[in-house]
């Protein structure tokens, strides 16, 4: 259903060094600036770009939205919670976790405020 998430950054280089670890700790790819002066993350068909607004304005976090993304596996989960803390990212809510649908989660906001999730879908 969706082609892209775009989330706005007050600072591009703090987002791709928070962005960069947070995906290569999943096994993605570092960002690409694209000629518009946007960091994009492609991954499977779905893209997160990240851009200082348009309208000039400081760039704010949605109140009540949360960006979520995919997991292999919980050591992906808990390798992105640990790379997202290290690389100036908060970390809120509980602390990584299996929920009792049997999925594996962990919260954090990255350096602009944005809420993420990663989560790893149960073992069979």
């Amino acid at each position: 259903m969706f082609t892209h998430v775009m989330i706005g950054s007050n600072d591009l280089e703090r987002a791709r060094n928070f962005y960069d670890a947070t995906f290569a700790a999943l096994g993605g790819k570092p960002g690409e600036m694209d000629a518009r002066g946007r960091l994009i993350y492609a991954h499977e068909g779905g893209r997160l770009m990240i851009t200082k607004p348009i309208d000039g304005k400081p760039a704010t976090a949605a109140n009540g939205g949360t960006i979520g993304i995919a997991a292999a596996s919980p050591d992906h989960v808990l390798a992105w919670h640990a790379a997202g803390t290290a690389h100036g990212g908060t970390a809120i809510e509980s602390p990584p976790r299996e929920r009792p649908n049997g999925s594996f989660v962990a919260y954090l906001r990255d350096p602009d405020g944005n809420k993420l999730t990663v989560r790893s879908q149960p073992t069979k």
